[in-house]
């Protein structure tokens, strides 16, 4: 049995079993004994996941790859650890999961090939749970891991960069031709490494930041006494040199310190 990759799933199931050994040593295992692959497939990933220490649960939206990884994947790699103690399969999306639930509040390393359409979406959520997430590893459109990697400075340096950046410390890793996958992408892939920092929280009112964050991109060839007039400013804090930046000029830090200088003086 094999499983027919779905277009309307974004699937390109990756067949390098090099590349499939790097992406699971992407994962230091420092930190958590849980490991969550999201969209596993045909398990090409999987098996080297289930050669590490941590317990591997795999979740999965085809129901025909969840059939595979219970009947077919066990007998195929007998020499697996597959017991109901390292080994757990949940059908279903992980955008609609409860990840504090499904793992009772422990700590968890994300990882997997996601498919494109929604990998910044994986990301948002992984940054969402960051209390419990304290590695992410994975592969995604080229473009999309260079992005969430940018620093300042950049044009595509944006609001994915800045709000990963803010809580993770992120490292791409290397790149994957569509060569490898079955059926090919029509792009490049690129696979990066996110830390979450040691102090993962923010010194400024987080809403308030995302908001900000996201209000300055949202018009990014503007200064941002122009783009974040929004918040009220007052005219002396426009004349701030600050101000007068674009937004892909701004580090993280420069984002935090403009958080509360709006704090304090604008909205």
């Amino acid at each position: 049995m094999s499983v027919k990759a779905k277009k309307h799933l974004g699937q390109h199931f990756l067949t390098d079993e090099t590349i499939a050994k790097d992406i699971a040593d992407a994962l230091t295992e420092n930190g958590y004994d849980d490991v969550l692959e999201i969209g596993p497939g045909m398990g090409v990933l999987t098996k080297y996941l289930l050669e590490k220490k941590a317990k591997v649960t795999v979740m999965e939206l085809d129901r025909e790859s969840v059939t595979y990884l219970h009947d077919i994947f066990p007998l195929e790699h007998i020499k697996l650890d597959t017991s109901k103690e390292k080994f757990h399969i949940i059908e279903g999306d992980f955008l609609k999961k409860n990840l504090q639930e499904t793992f009772n509040k422990k700590q968890v390393a994300i990882i997997g090939n996601f498919p494109y359409n929604i990998s910044t979406q994986i990301v948002f959520k992984a940054i969402e749970n960051r209390a419990y997430v304290p590695e992410f590893a994975g592969m995604f459109q080229k473009e999309v891991a260079k992005r969430i990697a940018e620093k300042e400075g950049s044009k595509v340096y944006g609001i994915l960069s800045v709000l990963t950046q803010a809580f993770f410390d992120v490292e791409y890793l290397f790149t994957v031709p569509p060569t490898v996958f079955n059926p090919p992408p029509k792009v490049d892939s690129g696979v990066i490494r996110l830390i979450r920092k040691k102090d993962f929280s923010l010194p400024v009112n987080e809403k308030l930041f995302f908001r900000v964050v996201k209000t300055a991109f949202n018009q990014r060839r503007k200064m941002l006494r122009s783009s974040l007039k929004s918040f009220k400013l007052s005219d002396s804090l426009k004349e701030e040199l600050i101000f007068t930046k674009r937004p892909e000029q701004l580090s993280v830090n420069d984002f935090i310190e403009l958080t509360k200088k709006i704090a304090e003086n604008g909205i």
